[in-house]
């Protein structure tokens, strides 16, 4: 008998902590490619937030300096978990991208990635990497300006436009990855190519992140995004 496990979040005020503490020096011994994949889900948060159809000037200013932060930060903390510097911007970027999730929170790659992990049990943060760069160069056709700055807080070089910038951001993103030595490609971590269409019809429903991206996506989009990801 097959088991589909679902990602649900709970919510209740009895779960609320008095205090949080972030100590990088607990991260030093991650295994570099749990550094990886979470890293990328943290730098995720960020992006998502920033170019999210909902998103606020306040949270922008946590959102970007998050995304410096863990861009510039991550591959050092990947290669030589020890660098307590390279932890510390990362754990510090992470956090940034936390304060996003309550007023703002993800979309379209965060929701792609559901079926991923329910279906075929692949962590979070290794689910958004692989569809991250997909969606983000579906989703700047219709937000160039923000993603261009998305690009800028990279350390990308300004284009001559703004979609000649958020290209930027994107191939930094794939160059990114590929430094942290995560899967580029579906096939890489053993998903079928046919069961993209039944992934498609399953992120489709998880409507309360899709409704937040900048683009439309609809199961036709979702099944094209995954292909490109294959």
């Amino acid at each position: 008998m097959k088991v589909m496990a679902k990602k649900k979040g709970i919510i209740s005020h009895f779960l609320v902590p008095d205090v949080v503490i972030v100590d990088p020096l607990l991260t030093r011994g991650l295994p570099s490619e749990i550094t990886a994949a979470t890293g990328i889900d943290a730098l995720t948060h960020c992006i998502e937030a920033y170019t999210n159809k909902f998103a606020r000037p306040f949270i922008d200013m946590y959102a970007y300096e998050g995304m410096r932060l863990i861009a510039t930060n991550l591959i050092n903390a990947v290669k030589n978990g020890n660098d307590e510097n390279a932890r510390e911007q990362v754990a510090m970027g992470s956090l940034l991208g936390g304060f996003c999730l309550g007023p703002v929170n993800t979309a379209g790659v965060h929701a792609l990635s559901y079926p991923l992990g329910s279906t075929f049990h692949l962590a979070h943060g290794l689910s958004n990497a692989l569809l991250l760069p997909y969606v983000m160069e579906f989703n700047a056709v219709a937000a160039a300006p923000r993603y261009a700055n998305v690009a800028a807080a990279f350390g990308c070089s300004t284009g001559k436009t703004d979609s000649e910038t958020a290209k930027k951001g994107i191939e930094k993103i794939r160059s990114l990855i590929a430094a942290c030595g995560i899967p580029a490609k579906l096939r890489d971590v053993g998903i079928p190519i046919e069961a993209l269409p039944a992934m498609a019809k399953d992120a489709i429903k998880i409507q309360r992140l899709l409704k937040n991206n900048p683009r439309h996506i609809s199961e036709k989009d979702a099944l094209e995004i995954y292909n490109q990801a294959y």
